[in-house]
């Protein structure tokens, strides 16, 4: 198990944390609308998990609102999902509210098992820790991030070059 903190405070982490050059785990999460959404809906792009405590926090929100400002010019192959434990109204209505249209983003309420699969959930909090994972198109983990401190944002300029490389 590994840690992260916040507010400099230790957290457990339940699950493994992917290795690079793993191939992507499956998983199960909903929509905005519901449906399912899993690792094969992905297939043949360059996929970005970015995975957030709650997009109803300062730093998530400003974190996936870079990403949605940053698809924007990337290429058509590359998908970006971010994930969290919000409910998928929330999700929905946040982006609404924020005017994301090139992220998707995901729920994993239901039984938090994308955390647990990906190593990322907190075990005290019941929240992701914040991470990002980039697959190429074979699905390939090519990039991965676990922000040490929750409150802090990831490094997305090595995120968005692994991108660029993975294309």
């Amino acid at each position: 198990m590994s840690t992260v903190t916040f507010q400099g405070n230790p957290l457990t982490l339940e699950g493994q944390f992917p290795a690079l050059n793993s191939k992507i785990k499956d998983f199960k999460l909903l929509a905005n609308d519901l449906s399912p959404r899993t690792a094969k809906d992905y297939e043949g792009k360059v996929l970005v998990i970015v995975a957030v405590p709650s997009l109803d926090t300062g730093v998530c929100d400003m974190e996936v609102r870079k990403f949605n400002e940053k698809a924007a010019s990337l290429s058509d192959d590359v998908k970006i999902v971010a994930v969290s434990l919000d409910l998928p109204f929330a999700q929905g209505r946040w982006c609404g509210a924020a005017g994301v249209k090139n992220v998707e983003t995901l729920s994993d309420h239901y039984s938090a098992e994308f955390g647990k699969n990906y190593g990322i959930l907190i075990k005290e909090l019941r929240l992701l820790a914040r991470s990002i994972f980039v697959y190429d198109k074979s699905g390939s983990l090519v990039y991965s991030e676990l922000v040490s401190e929750v409150t802090h944002e990831p490094n997305y300029d090595a995120a968005l070059d692994a991108v660029k490389k993975a294309l």
